[in-house]
């Protein structure tokens, strides 16, 4: 099937997803890499933003290194669905909105700067939608990068950016001034010559602090990767399965790790049961071309766990961003 893409934009879109060049110019850095000139690089990434395929250029923060994170769902009524929707989107601690096949039929995922304020932040959700709350926050990650590899068949990442955490990762306390700079990251990199230097001047840094620190978050895992972030239904992948295993406790490691290494699995990880409701603690994700592409997939994955399993197709995003652990400060007229 021919790319959509011109050559390009599909190695804008494919090759630099991660290692992107921390120094001052790096958009002339990655033209030297594929033959194209520091603006063609810029424009052409703009023009991907604005289509869409691009959701930003910048930083993917590690769950669970900083801040507070959680995946939550709610049952929202059918003849209230868009309503509901609208009211956890517009919330700045939520960053991806879905609809899926289930009773539990609203999924999201919130961030926040601590335990207390995300507490907070669902409570009050709970309390806006009258719809109770139910909050699975991660406890193992086996494979959670969301990386797509364009040129293969299922669009796995090729690699990991990092191993498995475990169950006890160090849990990062960021400095004032660090809350800061990852505030105004958090948005991504404006598309200019020197977008350090832009990011520098918003925190009051200096452009080699800013582009040491980054790299240093990438060194220890705070960072897991730092790149071009695509939005993977623009890209073709508009059938996603969200598909959850009941593993007894003993051995959902040994599952986990197992079912992470499979073509077609790009995210796996271990999540706490929120029980008699919701028995399920191991969840793989499944992005694929089409419904017809990803059912075989969870065939064979549900096959090999060997326990029950349940698949949730999403049905509509309703919001999809980079994650907002930390608020910028306001900055003066």
């Amino acid at each position: 099937m021919d790319s959509p893409y011109s050559p390009l934009e599909f190695s804008l879109l494919n090759a630099w997803q991660r290692d992107f060049p921390l120094v001052s110019r790096p958009f002339a850095a990655i033209g030297e890499k594929v033959g194209a000139g520091e603006t063609a690089v810029i424009e052409t990434l703009a023009r991907l933003h604005q289509r869409g395929a691009v959701s930003r250029v910048g930083a993917v923060f590690a769950p669970r290194r900083i801040g507070a994170s959680t995946l939550a769902a709610l049952a929202a009524p059918p003849d209230r669905l868009e309503e509901v929707a609208e009211l956890v989107s517009q919330r700045p601690e939520v960053n991806h909105n879905y609809q899926r096949e289930h009773h539990y039929n609203l999924w999201f995922v919130a961030t926040a700067p601590d335990s207390l304020h995300l507490e907070a932040t669902l409570e009050d959700i709970a309390r806006e939608t009258g719809c109770p709350v139910m909050s699975l926050p991660l406890q193992e990650e086996f494979h959670i990068d969301l990386g797509f590899d364009l040129a293969g068949k299922d669009g796995k990442s090729a690699r990991m950016a990092h191993p498995c955490l475990g169950n006890e990762p160090s849990q990062a306390t960021p400095s004032a001034a660090d809350q800061k700079l990852m505030a105004a990251l958090q948005p991504g990199l404006d598309l200019v010559a020197q977008p350090f230097a832009a990011l520098a001047a918003r925190v009051g840094l200096p452009e080699a602090g800013v582009i040491e620190r980054i790299a240093g978050w990438l060194d220890n895992g705070i960072v897991k990767r730092f790149g071009v972030v695509v939005r993977h239904h623009e890209l073709g992948y508009r059938a996603n399965a969200m598909t959850v295993f009941d593993v007894p406790d003993a051995l959902v490691s040994e599952v986990g790790q197992r079912l992470a290494r499979e073509d077609g699995v790009t995210l796996c990880y271990r999540r706490a049961r929120h029980l008699p409701e919701w028995p399920y603690n191991l969840y793989c994700m499944v992005h694929g071309r089409s419904r017809e592409e990803v059912l075989p997939v969870i065939e064979r994955l549900c096959r090999i766990a060997g326990y029950p399993c349940e698949a949730l197709f999403s049905l509509r995003r309703f919001k999809q961003c980079g994650a907002r652990y930390f608020v910028a400060p306001a900055t003066a007229a």
